[in-house]
Parts: C-alpha cells; sequence; structure tokens
C-alpha cells in the first residue's frame, strides 16, 4: 500500500480530478486512454492509503464524498504550487519566464494589445503568452492572487496596494448611450434617475470571486441584462436591448454614425484614470518579459493606444 505522501502524486490527482469531471470511472478511463480496472484500482490505492471513500459509488455516477470534494479543492491549490516551483527553476535557469500572463480589462482595446504581443513574439524570447480576459475588480484581483503577471486597464484610485506598483494609460469617460430605437432616445435631457430606472440597463459581470465584485451604474429596483464583456454590452445597446454607460472610446465611431445617441444625464460624472499594474515584490525584480512589457507602456504612443478602440478593436 502506497504511503499517503506517495498516493497524492501529481499523476493520482489528475486522475482523481478527472474522474470528478467525467462524472464516471469509465467515461474517465476513456479520456485518459485507461483500462477502466486499472483506473479503478488506481483510485482505490489513493483512498486505501488516506484511508478515506473519495466517491460514492452508489449510483452510476462517480460522485465525490465530502472527503473527495476537499481533496480535490486542496489539489488544485497543489497542482498550482507545483507548476509555479517549476516555472521559477526554469526562469533562475533561462533567465527569461517561461509564461507571461497578462489579464486585461474590458476597456483595454484588443487591436493594439494584439500589435504589442506581435511586436513581442518577435524578439523570439522563450516566454509564451497568455491573455486574460477581466471586468472592473476581477482585473486587479486576477493580479493580487497570482494569476497574471500584469494587470491592464485597472482603476487608479490614488490609494495604492502594497505590494504592487503601477502606471497610468490615460483617462477614460464612460457615457450614456442608447439606441436610436430605443424608448429613452426621445427623453428630453438631462435624464434623471427617475426617468432611468423603468429601462433595463446593461451591465458588464465582474469577473472577480463572488463576494468581491462590484457594480457600477446599476439604479435600485432596475431590471438587467448581464453580459460577460464590454463588447456583448456594446452588442447588446445597439440593438436596443437596454441602457447604459460605456467607454466614449469605443462607442466614439457608432456616435458619429448614429447607431448610438448619447443623453445627457444628472447622474455623476463617470471618468476613470485607467492604469496597470505588476507586483513589485518580485525578486530579484521583473524578468525580461515584463521588463520588455514595462518599457513599452512607459511608451506614451502604446498607452493612449490601448484605449482607442477602433472599429472591430
Amino acid at each position: 500500500m502506497p504511503s499517503p505522501r506517495n498516493a497524492l502524486s501529481p499523476e493520482n490527482l489528475h486522475l482523481i480530478g478527472t474522474v470528478a469531471r467525467c462524472g464516471s470511472l469509465a467515461a474517465a478511463a476513456r479520456e485518459l486512454g485507461m483500462v477502466p480496472s486499472a483506473l479503478t484500482y488506481r483510485v482505490r490505492q489513493v483512498e486505501d492509503a488516506l484511508d478515506v471513500l473519495l466517491f460514492d459509488r452508489r449510483s452510476r455516477r462517480a460522485t465525490l464524498t465530502r472527503a473527495g470534494q476537499e481533496l480535490l479543492r486542496a489539489s488544485e491549490h497543489l497542482l498550482r504550487e507545483l507548476d509555479a516551483v517549476a516555472l521559477r527553476v526554469r526562469r533562475i535557469a533561462t533567465g527569461w519566464e517561461p509564461e507571461l500572463t497578462l489579464a486585461a480589462d474590458a476597456v483595454i482595446a484588443s487591436a493594439p494589445l494584439f500589435d504589442l504581443c506581435h511586436d513581442f513574439y518577435a524578439l523570439a524570447a522563450p516566454t509564451r503568452l497568455r491573455l486574460r480576459t477581466e471586468t472592473l475588480s476581477g482585473t486587479l484581483e486576477a493580479l493580487l492572487n497570482g494569476q497574471a503577471d500584469l494587470a491592464l486597464g485597472v482603476a487608479l484610485d490614488g490609494s495604492g496596494l502594497p505590494g504592487l506598483r503601477s502606471g497610468l494609460l490615460g483617462e477614460v469617460e464612460f457615457v450614456f448611450v442608447v439606441a436610436p430605437q430605443h424608448a429613452l432616445a426621445g427623453a428630453t435631457e438631462p435624464l434623471t434617475p427617475a426617468t432611468i430606472q423603468p429601462h433595463r440597463v446593461v451591465a458588464v459581470a465582474d469577473t472577480a470571486p463572488p463576494g468581491r465584485g462590484q457594480s457600477v451604474g446599476l439604479l435600485p429596483g432596475q431590471d438587467v441584462l448581464t453580459v460577460p464583456t464590454m463588447q456583448h454590452k456594446l452588442a447588446a445597446q445597439l440593438r436596443g436591448l437596454g441602457c447604459g454607460s460605456l467607454p466614449l472610446p469605443l462607442v466614439q465611431g457608432h456616435l458619429q454614425t448614429g447607431a448610438l445617441l448619447r443623453k445627457r444625464t444628472t447622474l455623476p460624472a463617470r471618468v476613470y484614470r485607467i492604469g496597470y499594474a505588476w507586483r513589485s515584490a518580485e525578486s530579484p525584480g521583473p524578468g525580461p518579459a515584463l521588463q520588455w512589457w514595462l518599457d513599452r507602456l512607459a511608451n506614451p504612443a502604446s498607452t493612449s493606444a490601448l484605449l482607442h478602440h477602433a472599429a472591430g478593436g
């Protein structure tokens, strides 16, 4: 019988996670390319080593017990830690980060971001890039919890955060817009909260973990259509599915063509200082890949481009 430490190998944890995700040992065996009896034997070895039952086999589905749920939760953390150790070792050996993760908020324009990615790849550096799309406080949250190395589109309120450094990209004004066919299109300006409240608002879901997100621009009791990205919000408002505020650079072209109408309101102005942030506690300092991005972000041409949404960008 393997010891508990040997039983909790990365391979075994991966097997258990696959069974939990697939819902049955047979389905997991097919995905893993294993014989079902061999997979069953491996799972039972882990259960014997820990002296617990990980799966309730009384039904046709392999359902995690409470002990199994805790093991799966802890294993995700352990596997992330093992990956982090491997990355640190490879970084020490090569000098370059094996991977750099960028968390880009919804206000960041995709076209200039991909232009920067193109320039980075021209270096032929050994660093892989990973892009994450985040919204509102989820952008900073991805940096704080270690899921990103660089956060783009963070709202800078001047308070600062321990262990982080930041730079300014620029200011973004959010303007209240509706489609020409929307009921508020012909309403007398400035629109008051009482005028806006009966109409559905389109809101982008905060990608921060539950309980730590924020809601912006919602009136008490107002009907809400929640969408995953700023582009979805724009598309919904173009179709008249709701009203709401959007970044001026994103809607400028639609305002010029008349596809959207800007409406003055009595609501507080929404102008945000938008920046980028990274962890300052890295030792011995930013790696070459992160430093390259920080150098490019120090260029005003790059920073202003990231906030300028051209058509389709």
